[in-house]
C-alpha cells in the first residue's frame, strides 16, 4: 500500500468523505489516506495528525514526495489536538485503531470537533464503544459498512450530528449493518458467537470468583442477544 494504491479498507473509508471537504486524518500513520484523497480531487485540504515520531516523519516525507505540502499539513499531536480552529476542518477520519481508543480520542478533546460535520471511523475491534460515544454526544450513525480484507473483518461507521437512540443489538452490531445483514456480517457474528462460547466454557471450568461470575453473566447475555438476532 502507498499514497497511490490504497488498501480496500482505506478506499472504503475514503469513499465516505464528501466532495471538497476539509479533512483531518487522526493517527494518519504514513498519510496515505489524505494524500490519496487530495490526488483524487475528492477533498480540498487535509491535516494529517500523528502522535508517534516515526510515523510522523514518514508522513512528512510522503506528503513532500507526492508534492502535496501546499495541500496537507502534517502535525505531531495527540489525537484531536492536531486540529486547530483556523483549519476549518469539516470531516474527521480515524482508522485502524480499537473502538475504545477511538472513542477516547473523540471524548478527550470535544471542543476540537466544534466545526466538524462528519466523523468517519474504522475500528479494528469493539465498534460498540464508538456507537455508545455517539449516543452520549448527540451524533447519529448515517452510514455503516463491513468488509473482509486479508482474512480480517472491518467495520466502518459514518457519524453526523443529531440525537439518536439505539436498541442493545443495534449498539452491538450496528443499526445499518443489522438491516443489510451481508454475508460478511453473518460471518463476523458467527465467529464472535463461537469465541464467546469458548470463553464462557473456560470461565465455567475455572475457579468461580465473583469477578468470573459477573464476566460469565455478561458474556451469556451477549451470546443470547447475538443468537436471537441471527435466528430472527
Amino acid at each position: 500500500m502507498n499514497a497511490k494504491n490504497l488498501s480496500e479498507r482505506l478506499r472504503l473509508v475514503a469513499s465516505f468523505a464528501k466532495q471538497g471537504t476539509v479533512l483531518a486524518d487522526i493517527g494518519s500513520d504514513h498519510a496515505y489516506l489524505p494524500c490519496w484523497l487530495i490526488q483524487e480531487g475528492q477533498i480540498s485540504r487535509a491535516i494529517a495528525g500523528e502522535v508517534v515520531k516515526g510515523p510522523f516523519e514518514s508522513a512528512k516525507r510522503n506528503v513532500a514526495k507526492e508534492g502535496l505540502t501546499d495541500n496537507i499539513v502534517v502535525r505531531l499531536a495527540n489525537g484531536l489536538q492536531a486540529i486547530l480552529p483556523e483549519d476549518g476542518v469539516e470531516t474527521v477520519t480515524i482508522a485502524g485503531m480499537g473502538g475504545s481508543l477511538i472513542a477516547s480520542i473523540l471524548e478527550n478533546d470535544p471542543e476540537r470537533l466544534t466545526g466538524v460535520k462528519r466523523i468517519i471511523v474504522q475500528p479494528n475491534i469493539h465498534a460498540m464503544a464508538i456507537r455508545e460515544w455517539a449516543v452520549r454526544h448527540s451524533w447519529g450513525i448515517v452510514n455503516e459498512a463491513i468488509l473482509k480484507e486479508d482474512h480480517k473483518i472491518y467495520e466502518i461507521l459514518v457519524l453526523e450530528r443529531g440525537e439518536q437512540s439505539y436498541k442493545s443489538e443495534q449498539l452491538l452490531m450496528g443499526p445499518i449493518l443489522l438491516q443489510e445483514r451481508s454475508d460478511v456480517f453473518q460471518e463476523k457474528w458467527i465467529g464472535e458467537l463461537n469465541e464467546i462460547s469458548r470463553v464462557i466454557n473456560v470461565l465455567t471450568q475455572s475457579a468461580q470468583s465473583e469477578e468470573a461470575k459477573v464476566k460469565r453473566k455478561q458474556l451469556s447475555d451477549t451470546k443470547d442477544l447475538i443468537e436471537r438476532v441471527l435466528k430472527s
